[in-house]
């Protein structure tokens, strides 16, 4: 039975193998070059590729390969524009990578709506794991630095990638929120159960994370998607997680102190922002200071650092000060605006903002769609022992665009985690553009499910 699971699950096994490799530590001063999990993404993109020439089959339709590949075209761009060859060839290999060779992939990889959930649960086996790690080293003293002490969850990705433990953790939690709201029927009962378990373990991690921008981002996508499941069990849930809440803080006292300060200060960026916050506001003021110098193509891909001194004001510090978890301290040069829109906007100027959020977007109206049709009672997967309807899918996919749409006004791309949103944005683009059973105009059933489908399995959908 092993086997056999294992040999259906083969052509997104080398997904799982990019989500796994993310939980092995990150290497004091490895920081900003290539990790295993970008060479395995890599490998990913030509396992796909191989199956796409043994297949002989048209991949996508032309409306989903326009939606895909859009960023392209700012990108390449941009690239033309870059300052050195080097920076130009760099910055196009990075984001080709993140927002449409891994993505693209992903989306040709999944066949049917258990390869998705295997996905999502891959994630939530990661952010369990980042997790677990991050709340040992908050108990034990071992964290990154923080206020003065060691005590910041980071998991294994170290004081310099200090928002990838965070983004994992809220990846997790965000699945593991969708697979609970959309497994619906008797048949579902241990899915749901697992997934809420998963839930409210998740829920201390991200705390212990002490970033504000997880926190508002997965504040936000756990509503929406609380919203979309529908009202009533909106509120069995926001109540049940009201009382977990009440548990840790209030009743075990679970870094009380540190937590509130950390959560005030989100009401303070204007009346009274600390010099992180200062920092952050300087950078985009300078990368909108750029813009328009070049408000069409930017000042090129990897061209924020070199013109970063030339637009920001003295209210900029040298860096942050960054250390513990193994690492000793220094200081960590500003080197991007913390905001990927404002990114990309002043690095590939409006062409390639808009090429790039207009794909977002209409992955994200396309996913509202599909998410609608199955509110309104879609069939099922036709597979025995699998959640009716796809709600849970559609549930993770909108969750986590959402999660990182609005993630992006306060980071951007960056550091070893950066490659589980690539995977992330394939999870949305599937259920977005090919889902076969969500009935959907950009992409027909026939373009995608078949093409990797043993024999017997497209049927079976």
């Amino acid at each position: 039975m092993l086997f056999t699971a294992l040999r259906r699950a083969l052509p997104v096994l080398p997904v799982v193998a990019v989500i796994a490799m993310l939980g092995l530590p990150i290497a004091p001063g490895g920081e900003g070059g290539a990790t295993v999990a970008d060479a395995v993404s890599g490998l990913v993109v030509v396992w796909c590729a191989l199956r796409l020439v043994r297949e002989r089959r048209r991949p996508l339709s032309p409306a989903a390969a326009v939606v895909v590949g859009l960023p392209v075209v700012g990108i390449a761009i941009a690239a033309a524009g870059a300052a050195s060859p080097g920076a130009g060839v760099t910055g196009l290999a990075r984001y080709l990578q993140i927002f449409v060779l891994v993505p693209g992939a992903v989306l040709l990889l999944i066949r049917d709506r258990r390869d998705f959930r295997l996905l999502a649960w891959a994630f939530v086996a990661l952010a369990l794991w980042q997790g677990a790690v991050g709340v040992h080293q908050y108990v034990t003293g071992t964290g990154a630095s923080y206020m003065g002490e060691d005590i910041r969850a980071v998991g294994t990705f170290g004081p310099t990638d200090v928002m990838g433990m965070a983004t994992v953790v809220a990846f997790g939690l965000v699945c593991a929120v969708g697979l609970a709201l959309g497994a619906l029927g008797p048949v579902a009962a241990g899915q749901r159960t697992a997934a809420v378990a998963c839930s409210l373990l998740l829920l201390l991690p991200l705390a212990l994370s002490f970033s504000r921008g997880a926190w508002i981002a997965t504040a936000v996508a756990c509503c929406a998607q609380l919203v979309l499941a529908g009202l009533r069990r909106a509120a069995k849930v926001g109540a049940a997680v009201a009382a977990v809440a009440v548990i840790l803080v209030g009743g075990l006292g679970v870094g009380t102190a540190m937590l509130q300060e950390r959560i005030d200060s989100i009401s303070q960026v204007a009346d009274a922002p600390d010099q992180s916050v200062v920092d952050r506001y300087t950078m985009w003021a300078a990368a909108v200071d750029m813009w328009r110098d070049h408000p069409l193509t930017g000042v090129g891909l990897k061209g924020f650092p070199d013109h970063r001194d030339g637009h920001a004001s003295l209210a900029l510090s040298s860096g942050s000060d960054i250390g513990g978890a193994g690492a000793a301290y220094r200081k960590q040069p500003l080197l991007s605006p913390h905001n990927m829109y404002l990114l990309v906007l002043s690095e590939q100027g409006l062409i390639g903002l808009l090429a790039l959020a207009g794909s977002w977007l209409a992955a994200l109206v396309c996913g509202l769609r599909g998410l609608v049709r199955v509110r309104r009672g879609s069939p099922g997967d036709g597979a025995p022992g699998s959640p009716p309807g796809g709600l849970d899918c559609a549930l993770v996919a909108c969750g986590l665009l959402i999660w990182q749409l609005v993630d992006f006004a306060y980071a951007d791309i960056g550091g070893p985690s950066t490659v589980l949103t690539a995977v992330c944005f394939g999870l949305v683009a599937w259920w977005a553009l090919v889902d076969p059973a969500s009935s959907s105009p950009v992409a027909e059933a026939s373009v995608v499910s078949p093409a990797f489908a043993p024999s017997g399995e497209a049927a079976a959908r």
